[in-house]
């Protein structure tokens, strides 16, 4: 058993999971306050109808990750702990992040490095056992953790997916890096030989799984996907720029 009841409540057995939606009135009330507030403002600056597809999109992908029986199953599963995060950081914030307008160039090289160096950061720091523990055990850290998580990502993605001519190789190289940094910590829950999280020593068997085998799975989910997610990215972003620079080139 654990000493408190985390945000997302008891782990669940597999019959009553479907009933573990969080209605947290604060929660929601948040969600809708921000997609409201970001589909006005789109608005506001005559984005396209299909621009405003996508914010929605992207806000209503982050509404499934908190609201839906995930965020109950994360409290058993470390591998369902791990999707949250994924659907978070590379479904949701990269959709959101095509609605944002792009940074003007000034200052671009530094934005673009605190954004992916924030986001290394929070990501090891997140999920390593102690601080990963800690969020089990106070809903203002659970928050935090995924505050500080979704928030970084959405900047990472912003300066990515909107690369200058002047920094697009700066944008390049480091998406790479956080496809191969994303893809290492991945790699090494993946391949750890014990169970590093304590939250889940007791809650994993209920699902099929031993505690290792339960990290391993997640190891799989953060390792493959984000490689591919943020290949993706680099690749558009090699597009726009090649476009861009065939559209400034002066013509013979």
């Amino acid at each position: 058993m654990l000493p408190v009841v985390p945000y997302c409540g008891t782990p669940p057995h597999p019959g009553e999971l479907l009933a573990r939606f969080n209605l947290d009135p604060v929660l929601i009330a948040a969600l809708v306050g921000l997609t409201l507030a970001h589909l006005r403002h789109a608005r506001a600056a005559h984005a396209a109808a299909r621009e405003r597809l996508v914010i929605l999109a992207g806000w209503l992908t982050a509404a499934l990750a908190l609201v839906s029986p995930l965020c109950a199953l994360s409290v058993a599963l470390f591998a369902a702990r791990i999707g949250q995060h994924m659907v978070l950081i590379l479904i949701a914030a990269p959709l959101i992040a095509l609605g944002l307008p792009p940074r003007r160039p000034k200052r671009r090289a530094t934005l673009l490095g605190c954004a992916a160096g924030a986001f290394f950061l929070l990501l090891w720091f997140w999920h390593m056992p102690v601080p990963y523990a800690a969020t089990f055990a106070s809903t203002p850290v659970y928050w935090t953790m995924h505050v500080t998580l979704f928030g970084s990502a959405l900047l990472l993605w912003r300066e990515i997916l909107y690369p200058s001519l002047e920094h697009g190789f700066e944008a390049l190289a480091l998406g790479a890096l956080t496809s191969m940094q994303m893809g290492l910590l991945g790699a090494l829950l993946t391949l750890a030989e014990r169970p590093m999280f304590v939250p889940h020593f007791t809650t994993t068997q209920a699902w099929g799984f031993t505690p290792l085998e339960d990290q391993q799975l997640g190891g799989v989910l953060m390792w493959v996907p984000g490689i591919a997610l943020f290949l993706w990215a680099l690749l558009r972003s090699l597009e726009r720029l090649w476009r861009r620079i065939e559209t400034a080139r002066p013509a013979r």
